[in-house]
């Protein structure tokens, strides 16, 4: 066993990561509110695996907001399509700078940002910022073992999965086995090359439809990367 040549990396502080299709900014009550509130009202199903909401009215949701805006252990981002108002946030949360990992999390995207370069481009700003600006060795996904969605984006995004953590919390009053991801910074390099790839805008033709996809993209980089 050989030691590390390490430092402690640093911990995530407000940032704005601007990029072709979104940009990230700090999650902020007085300015993000009313614009999140268009985007989810009336969608109770995007809380479903979420430890909050949903919300019955909009003041009762800015409050939950500006709890996070404050918040001393995670780091809240709101995601701001370019053309567009804010359609959601992500958090920078479970941060262990001394050991280099960090998680993604309490991921909230409006039904309009699903499935759009936006959305994808969101959670590689956040990955690149993690790697390749504040030096961690380790970005981790978890999520509800029940929720498929956030399973599949996961390994979309590049994250392998780890395995399962048999009753591991308790939310909204239910038992919640907790399914493991993470992205190391070895692994990086050819996930960036994969997000770069699939965001450049020759990969959708004249109906904004992608080519080819992030995961093809990615195969064919870590099979670079062996050669």
């Amino acid at each position: 066993m050989q030691p590390l040549n390490w430092k402690p990396a640093q911990p995530p502080g407000p940032v704005t990561l601007r990029g072709r299709y979104v940009t990230l900014e700090p999650l902020d009550a007085a300015h993000h509110t009313a614009a999140l509130w268009q985007a989810v009202r009336g969608r109770d199903d995007v809380w479903t695996w979420l430890p909050d909401g949903p919300f019955v009215t909009e003041a009762e949701f800015r409050a939950a907001i500006e709890k996070k805006q404050h918040g001393e252990s995670s780091v809240f981002l709101g995601v701001v399509p370019v053309g567009a108002d804010a359609q959601g946030y992500a958090s920078f949360m479970r941060i262990d700078a001394a050991n280099g990992a960090i998680e993604v999390g309490n991921i909230l995207f409006a039904p309009a940002l699903q499935r759009t370069r936006a959305a994808t481009e969101a959670m590689y700003l956040m990955a690149s910022h993690v790697f390749d600006h504040l030096g961690y060795r380790r970005y981790e996904w978890k999520c509800n073992a029940l929720n498929e969605p956030s399973r599949r984006a996961a390994q979309r995004f590049g994250f392998t999965f780890e395995g399962i953590f048999r009753q591991h919390m308790v939310v909204k009053g239910f038992s919640r086995d907790t399914a493991w991801f993470a992205m190391l910074d070895s692994e990086w390099p050819a996930r960036r090359k994969a997000f770069e790839s699939w965001l450049d805008p020759s990969n959708f033709d004249e109906r904004g439809a992608q080519r080819r996809g992030l995961i093809e993209f990615a195969a064919g980089c870590a099979e670079a990367g062996d050669r």
